[in-house]
């Protein structure tokens, strides 16, 4: 199992209106890409900024490849997200699964 971890900022005050679009484009998108085996969304707010980090689960890398494309390591954005997001960081991270519950 491969964990793929994307991290985003936006205004405290565009949180929840993220939250509400991440639930309209990436997380179902996530969701329906064959061999993705879980989404968590974390928010932290710190003063004005709100932290998000998207932890999705997958099968395979082929599996993370049908949502991302062929260059998994980049980042995977939507049309309105530089609406919302203070800066469109490019590239995700990778970790191996070792352990599960």
């Amino acid at each position: 199992m491969i964990a793929r971890t994307w991290h985003g900022v936006t205004e405290a005050s565009k949180a929840d209106e993220y939250l509400e679009y991440l639930n309209k484009t990436g997380i179902p998108e996530y969701r329906l890409t064959q061999g993705n085996l879980g989404v968590y969304v974390l928010r932290r707010i710190e003063g004005n900024r709100a932290h998000f980090l998207l932890l999705t689960l997958w099968e395979s890398e082929d599996a993370i490849k049908r949502f991302a494309g062929s260059n998994m390591e980049k980042a995977k954005y939507y049309p309105e997200d530089e609406r919302f997001l203070l800066e469109l960081e490019q590239k995700v991270t990778h970790y191996e699964v070792l352990v599960v519950p």
